[in-house]
């Protein structure tokens, strides 16, 4: 191991941030210029919240791209250099993700995979596109594209996609009029928040109350009521997992029956075992990966997943692992080679994902649509 990379390694240390090897330590020859290195292994960030409330997602998402990277350097990496990937937490905050983007940055890492909450990847956006570093990342907020950086990437839909097949649902296919809205105030809140608000009034419904919440809120009463007050048909939810739980958990405990139907949070064994299975039940979810018994591909995924965390796949995995092997694929085309070239064959890049078929545009989106499931006994279900 070179002294440069032991310094790296204890740079990385005393920040709190930890390292998960997908490879052997650095081999010799590892260039400090990240788009032009020849030899030695890629370096990849993968970048999430390990610690605090979005710690499942974040565990998640790095499971899942951590898995890609060990499939690929088994079969002998990217133009047969290993792949390196390295873990950061970024917190779920702003702040956290906009320092860890400049010590990436520093350390001449050549790509990065996260994170999965859209603040955070904004505020990280900037520093990573003047530094020419792609990434790919798992938010889903408008956000992410009104940012308009060329260096980033989407791994999933948009909340506007999310929405309007939810919409459409709720409208047309159930026949929903009542609509009730209960929002967080945070970047994923307020994304899906807008977007269903005007995918709805578009459908010709205009919601019978819009409640706003804050992201650290635990007592949500006050909103709840006033719900329950205008008896709807269907209360949309546009928050995370956790909370998004313990608004369902409360709200039964009110009485109020009405489903509630949201995005990728209300489709994760979380949300289910924070709001209660029973409380759970019948809530409607627009998701791009329903369960891992869609596909040959999922089912393989999945197996996978299992054997080398012990745990059950989800969403969330999928999409990082869908992303990684989008980027590790790019980076098989460049050789390696990481700025503009690396970003540019992200963008030519054609996979045939668990979520769906990738083919980017120019706002860095590759995938267009979701389908709708419905949880029942804790389980995402493709609706009937």
């Amino acid at each position: 191991m070179t002294n440069r990379t032991r310094t790296t390694l204890a740079t990385a240390a005393a920040l709190g941030v930890f390292a998960v090897s997908a490879a052997a330590c650095s081999a010799p020859g590892e260039s400090s210029d990240s788009g032009k290195e020849s030899s030695g292994p890629i370096k990849i960030a993968i970048v999430n919240a390990q610690s605090g409330q979005l710690s499942s997602l974040g565990d998640w998402e790095a499971k899942g791209a951590k898995l890609a990277v060990a499939e690929w350097n088994k079969k002998g990496g990217v133009d047969g250099r290993k792949i390196k990937a390295t873990v950061f937490d970024d917190q779920g905050d702003p702040t956290t993700g906009t320092n860890l983007a400049r010590k990436i940055s520093n350390a001449k890492y050549t790509a990065m995979i996260g994170t999965a909450e859209s603040a955070v990847t904004v505020a990280m956006a900037p520093v990573l596109q003047q530094a020419k570093i792609p990434n790919i990342t798992s938010g889903q907020a408008t956000a992410l594209v009104d940012a308009g950086s060329p260096y980033l990437f989407l791994n999933g839909p948009t909340s506007t996609t999310y929405d309007v097949t939810l919409a459409k649902y709720l409208t047309s296919t159930k026949g929903y009029k009542k609509i009730a809205m209960i929002s967080n105030n945070g970047s994923f809140g307020k994304g899906e928040h807008d977007a269903f608000l005007k995918a709805a009034k578009e459908l010709g419904v205009t919601p019978v109350t819009d409640q706003i919440v804050t992201t650290d809120q635990k007592d949500f009463s006050a909103a709840l009521s006033t719900i329950r007050q205008k008896k709807p048909d269907a209360i949309f939810i546009g928050s995370e997992e956790v909370e998004a739980g313990l608004i369902v958990k409360q709200a039964r405990e009110l009485g109020i029956t009405a489903p509630f139907a949201g995005a990728a949070p209300q489709g994760t064994p979380v949300f289910a075992q924070t709001a209660g299975l029973k409380a759970s039940d019948g809530t409607i979810v627009s998701s791009p990966y329903l369960s891992n018994d869609t596909s040959a591909a999922s089912k393989k995924f999945a197996a996978a997943y299992q054997a080398a965390y012990g745990k059950e796949a989800e969403l969330h995995g999928a999409k990082a692992y869908d992303g990684t092997n989008i980027l590790l694929t790019a980076l098989q085309a460049t050789k390696g080679e990481g700025g503009q070239k690396l970003a540019d064959a992200i963008r030519a890049t054609k996979y045939q994902g668990l979520l769906g078929d990738f083919a980017f545009d120019k706002t860095g989106v590759g995938i267009f649509k979701t389908t709708i499931g419905v949880i029942k006994d804790g389980k995402l279900t493709a609706a009937k």
